[in-house]
């Protein structure tokens, strides 16, 4: 049970630091309200138009993939860790090899499946098209 008074102590020590640390910040800030201050601005610029805007969904598709493959990262390291190890106390090549092998082939599929239904493909937008094409009329 002394286990779980220390985990205890150190979650409540973990949130009572920052909790201090913003009340004392609070306290001893000097507060200056200006119309500049409570702008909204993005990067430091004044923002143009609406908020609601348009984004491309391959932004997503390529984070998602970085995402699925750096878990795979992550998920190879302890087996190559491991795999020396195993092969010297005596473990078959093959009993070692098959799983891995399956994980990163099942992955493989995954990323050709992707490439094929153009989820990786980049299109370009129709406005720089246009602009390419007016900078092709112009030369």
């Amino acid at each position: 049970m002394s286990d779980w008074i220390a985990i205890g102590a150190l979650a409540v020590v973990g949130l009572a630091i920052p909790l201090a640390m913003m009340a004392v910040s609070a306290l001893l800030r000097p507060s200056v309200p200006e119309t500049g201050k409570s702008t909204i601005y993005e990067s430091g610029e004044t923002p143009t138009g609406t908020t609601r805007i348009r984004f491309n969904i391959q932004y997503y598709m390529v984070a998602l993939l970085f995402v699925v493959f750096d878990i795979e990262t992550v998920l190879l390291f302890p087996w190559v860790v491991i795999y020396r190890p195993a092969l010297e106390a005596g473990v078959p090549m093959l009993d070692l090899l098959w799983p891995m092998l399956a994980f990163v082939g099942i992955l493989a599929v995954g990323l050709v499946w992707a490439w094929r239904t153009g989820a990786v493909k980049w299109t370009k937008s129709p406005r720089a098209t246009r602009r390419k094409t007016e900078r092709d009329v112009n030369q």
